[in-house]
């Protein structure tokens, strides 16, 4: 196949749907061919049934990196993003490494 055909084969109207985790991140993939919300994408995604912790009420959504609200509309090839909380503070994290470092270095 040349990439004249490839090209004009590749079906623009999807949106990824990725939930990342911290080993690995799932991708789901949702054919829209209607003006969808971020909320109809992720439940049309099934990613709900995959990972029953995922709670929207508490989980942050977004669009390409960009905190989004579940009323939003996507558009084809947008990479619709469900984050997970936070399990430590960035300000906390870096001071535990930060006494780490000072312990390894005094050891």
């Amino acid at each position: 196949m040349t990439i004249n055909k490839m090209l004009t084969d590749f079906d623009p109207n999807f949106v990824e749907v990725v939930y990342p985790l911290p080993d690995n991140q799932q991708i789901f993939t949702v054919d829209i061919t209607e003006n969808l919300t971020l909320l109809e994408v992720i439940t049309q995604s099934g990613i709900l049934a995959h990972y029953p912790e995922i709670d929207l009420a508490i989980n942050k959504v977004g669009i390409n990196g960009e905190l989004k609200k579940l009323s939003d509309r996507v558009k084809p090839l947008d990479r619709v993003e469900i984050y997970r909380p936070l399990m430590i503070e960035p300000m906390a994290a870096r001071r535990l490494r930060a006494a780490k470092q000072k312990l390894k270095s005094k050891g």
